[in-house]
């Protein structure tokens, strides 16, 4: 049954339609909805618009959901179209007339947005504790290879002398500057809509005070305007945060790549992070790392695809804002995985300090020499680059002459 129809009218295609993915997307954000129409039925009995026995009734049965929803066991059909219709449908069948009380002063639309914001909430904190689990362990492969130099490199070339703590601590500093972001964007979002129905404000003397403070919010979301509007905003500001985590870990695997490359040398992951050929047996594949810096892009895709299904509507909820709701389940998901999977790569690897320091050769020290010849000399600093330049041209003249062209013909 549909809560804005008594009768069944829709064609099954224009149902498949509006239904859309919500029927399993819904259950991600069941036990919030549960939680939250739990206090929205305190509320109303505070206020007496419900009785303490309907309230008693109405908080157990909610209990039951939520538990059945963390074992898989409620379902919701495409007939109810979201979790709202199905608790209350559940409600209604088990309780009577207490169980349709609950939707009083509430609409769907301040329902979907609470429950977003409760799911998203748990969720960034979730990835902010995988984040500094990320970080610790990269504070660890720090530690474990202090000393070790490499070289730095530009536009793919040996460059300046680095070191694994240099390297690995940029990343360090990118991921702890993500955080930051990830926790702001969680104290930005969070406010209480609970309580400004379809988006226009609620006859009754409903208490949002009261409702923010037990459902832990930051703060109220005072214009009910503004809640309708922030809907796909809001998920954007978190998938952009998401994206900024996901920005740093595909760089991070990049450079892991390219650095375990046998050429190279300098990294070696464990057997148990890497996968196998299924036509090659001396195959050892980084495919964690290859995923994790394509998932990059899904994550500003789905960014992307918020902005773009919300961005331009007019004021008030239109039915475009309901496909906000899988990018930012998927955004999280995805994200959360990588930054699990990048600490488990980390702590797996393990530092050549042999192909590190032989690798370390003397071009690297180009620019120290320049420096060094200016200041000691009192010459400009482009004169001594100059003459440094000229020598490094002379050597690498030599080496030709000597066979190097012979030798090496089909790589010069």
């Amino acid at each position: 049954m549909k809560l804005w129809s008594e009768k069944k009218l829709l064609l099954p295609s224009i149902e498949t339609l509006t239904t859309g993915y919500d029927v399993d997307d819904d259950l991600e954000l069941l036990k919030w909805d549960c939680k939250a129409s739990a206090t929205y039925a305190s509320m109303l009995a505070r206020i007496g618009l419900l009785k303490e026995d309907e309230e008693e009734q109405i908080l157990q049965e909610l209990a039951k959901i939520s538990a059945e929803a963390d074992l898989g066991h409620f379902k919701i059909s495409k007939s109810q179209e979201d979790c709202h219709t199905a608790i209350e449908e559940r409600l209604t069948e088990k309780l009577g007339a207490p169980g349709q009380k609950i939707h009083l002063g509430r609409s769907r639309n301040d329902q979907v947005l609470t429950a977003i914001r409760l799911y998203s909430r748990e969720r960034i904190g979730f990835c902010i504790e995988n984040l500094e689990l990320l970080i610790n362990e990269l504070a660890d492969f720090i530690s474990r290879n202090k000393g070790t130099r490499m070289p730095g490199m530009t536009h793919t070339r040996k460059a300046m002398p680095s070191s694994i703590a240099m390297w690995a601590g940029g990343y360090r500093d990118a991921l702890l500057h993500d955080l930051e972001l990830l926790m702001f964007i969680g104290k930005h979002t969070d406010l209480c809509p609970l309580g400004t129905g379809a988006g226009y404000g609620v006859p009754l003397p409903i208490d949002r005070d009261f409702v923010s403070k037990e459902l832990e919010f930051r703060g109220i979301q005072e214009n009910p305007v503004h809640t309708q509007l922030s809907r796909g905003k809001f998920e954007a500001s978190i998938l952009h945060g998401l994206s900024a985590v996901m920005y740093d870990l595909s760089r991070l695997a990049s450079d892991m790549i390219l650095f375990s490359m046998p050429m190279f040398g300098y990294l070696e992951f464990s057997d148990s992070v890497c996968t196998g050929s299924s036509m090659m047996p001396q195959k050892k594949n980084p495919d964690p790392l290859e995923l994790i810096r394509g998932n990059y892009h899904v994550v500003c895709s789905l960014e992307a695809s918020v902005k773009g299904i919300s961005g331009g509507l007019v004021s008030g909820y239109h039915r475009d804002i309901q496909l906000t709701k899988r990018p930012l389940i998927k955004g999280f998901r995805v994200t959360g995985d990588c930054i699990k999977a990048a600490a488990a790569v980390i702590s797996q690897t393990i530092v050549s300090k042999e192909k590190c320091e032989n690798a370390m050769t003397e071009e690297l020290f180009a620019f120290e020499k320049a420096s060094t010849l200016a200041v000691s000399t009192g010459i400009p600093f482009r004169e001594a680059y100059r003459e440094i330049a000229v020598g490094y041209s002379k050597e690498i003249g030599a080496l030709k002459s000597s066979g190097y062209q012979k030798n090496y013909s089909c790589i010069d």
